[in-house]
Order: C-alpha cells, then sequence, then structure tokens
C-alpha cells in the first residue's frame, strides 16, 4: 500500500494512493501518517480496508512529506563502492553513520534552498527505510520484522560545509529542505526486495545518477541490525542507505546545484520527486 500526506486548506491530511492512481482521503481511518501511527501493528490492519470505500481527493493539493513526526533521521555514508572511489574515499570497513537533523525534512516536490554562503551543494537519490517497531540488539535474519516500508529521499549535501569544517558531517547533511522524503511510505509488503531497485536522478533533464540497490556494500538488514548494535531504533525513525555514483563533487569538473535547477528523482516502485532550487 502507499501511504501519503497531502496539504490542504493550510493542514496536512493522510492519504491513501489507489490501484488507478487516485489519492484517497483517509483521515476517517487516521489521523495522519506519523511515528505512532506507522507501526506495524496498525499497517497491519490496512489490509482490511477497502481502499475505494474512501473518498477520492478531487482537489489540486501539495505533497507533503510521507511521514510526520520523524524521530531520527539516521545515513549510511559511503555505501555503494563505486560513489565511494568517485569520491575519492576509501571502502568503508565498516558503516559509515551519521545523523541528518528532522528539521530538513520537506516534502518531495518542495523547493530546495540553497544556503546561505553555499557554494557546494549537492545531490544523491537514496533508499529510505522507515522503522515500524522498536528494534534493539536484533539479528540481521530479523531485521525485516521491524520495517514499516520504505520511501525515496534526496540525502542533499553541502560539500564544503560536510567535508571542508571541522567536525562531523551533519552539517553539512541538516540544512534547511535538504531531507525531501516521498512521496509515498510504501509498505514493505510491495517491496519483496529491497536490494533490487533501480535508481536514478536527474539534473535538468541530464541523467546524473542511475544504480541499483543490489550494488550496496552493506544493505538493508544488515544496517538495521547494525544501528541496533549501538542504539534503539523506534517506529518512525527513518534510516537512508547511502547513494549509487553519479553525485556532483564525482563528476570532472565537479558540478554543484545553482538557483533554478531542476531534480527528478525515483526509485522502482516508490514513486518519483521533482524539485527547483532556490537562493535564500
Amino acid at each position: 500500500m502507499k501511504l501519503l500526506r497531502y496539504r490542504k486548506n493550510g493542514s496536512v491530511k493522510p492519504g491513501i494512493l489507489d490501484e488507478e492512481g487516485n489519492i484517497r482521503e483517509a483521515s476517517s481511518i487516521v489521523h495522519d501518517w506519523t511515528s505512532q501511527t506507522v507501526n506495524i501493528s496498525n499497517l497491519s490492519k490496512l489490509n482490511e480496508i477497502n481502499t475505494t470505500d474512501l473518498p477520492i481527493v478531487n482537489d489540486t493539493v501539495s505533497i507533503a512529506p510521507c511521514l510526520g513526526e520523524v524521530g531520527k533521521f539516521v545515513c549510511a555514508g559511503l555505501n555503494y563502492s563505486d560513489h565511494a572511489a568517485e569520491t575519492g574515499m576509501a571502502v568503508p570497513k565498516e558503516p559509515i553513520i551519521f545523523m541528518k537533523a528532522t528539521s530538513a525534512i520537506c516534502g518531495p516536490n518542495d523547493n530546495i534552498i540553497i544556503p546561505k554562503n553555499s557554494t557546494k551543494t549537492d545531490w544523491e537519490v537514496e533508499l529510505g527505510v522507515i522503522i515500524g517497531k522498536e528494534a534493539r540488539y536484533i539479528s540481521e535474519q530479523d531485521s525485516q520484522d521491524y520495517v514499516a516500508g520504505y520511501c525515496v529521499v534526496n540525502d542533499l549535501s553541502e560539500r564544503e560545509f560536510q567535508l571542508e569544517h571541522l567536525g562531523q558531517w551533519v552539517k553539512g547533511k541538516s540544512c534547511d529542505t535538504f531531507g525531501p522524503i516521498g512521496p509515498y511510505l510504501v509498505t514493505k509488503d510491495e517491496v519483496p526486495d529491497p536490494q533490487s531497485l533501480e535508481l536514478f536522478l536527474d539534473v535538468n533533464g541530464q541523467c546524473m545518477q542511475k544504480g541499483s540497490t543490489s550494488k550496496m556494500i552493506y544493505g538493508v538488514n544488515f544496517l538495521i541490525s547494525y544501528l541496533s548494535q549501538f542504539m534503539s531504533l523506534q517506529s518512525g525513525d527513518i534510516i537512508s542507505t547511502g547513494t549509487p555514483p553519479g553525485v556532483g563533487m564525482g563528476q570532472k569538473p565537479p558540478i554543484y546545484l545553482k538557483p533554478g535547477d531542476k531534480m527528478r528523482l525515483g526509485i522502482q516502485g516508490l514513486g518519483e520527486q521533482n524539485q527547483t532550487t532556490v537562493s535564500l
């Protein structure tokens, strides 16, 4: 099932995408899709719902982030060997983990704000994993029992802030609007193998990234298990699993986003995002 959130009359409402591509209003069954309502127990009850009984949203609406009240936004860096090579960095011996501020989250088609004093704003299409129940010290083989679903993430990055200033990567990853998620939270029953999904990202109509989650160094199940050894994961946490090659800093010469640039990105079965960059 494809869950989504949309903006209408100044508020955010929950919806479900039906098989014909219509948005169905879901406020009669849930107040919102949040960290509390996307737990696995609640999601299992959705199979009892006939979406055709829900009213169609006929108005033109904008799509909000696919999940509200996100707890943690955890990211894996350099998780595709060919991406590590293009950045000139070594393939990590274990996952590189960093956090992205949840204040960076925005809708999948919202404008992307290039930060003040930025000259190296970059793109990264990534598979997002949404946790559906508390995970603590779990095994790799049990990891799927803790997954609510998946979404598209654009892990936007300011490379100077990230790599040329002292400290952790979080400074270059957490600028406002640097975390578009959605358009959908796709429940895990619709994604039988998260390691066989095609990803792409275009800038101004030119394909910059094209890859497959099969090329991850550390797969989804490993990452969930690995993270649970260091921190508990709660329902509504997002794990962004790394990006394939083709980022701006890997181009020769490097290419970075400027105001007016347009990005289109997506993942097989999870939908697409469309964004325009704007200056602050």
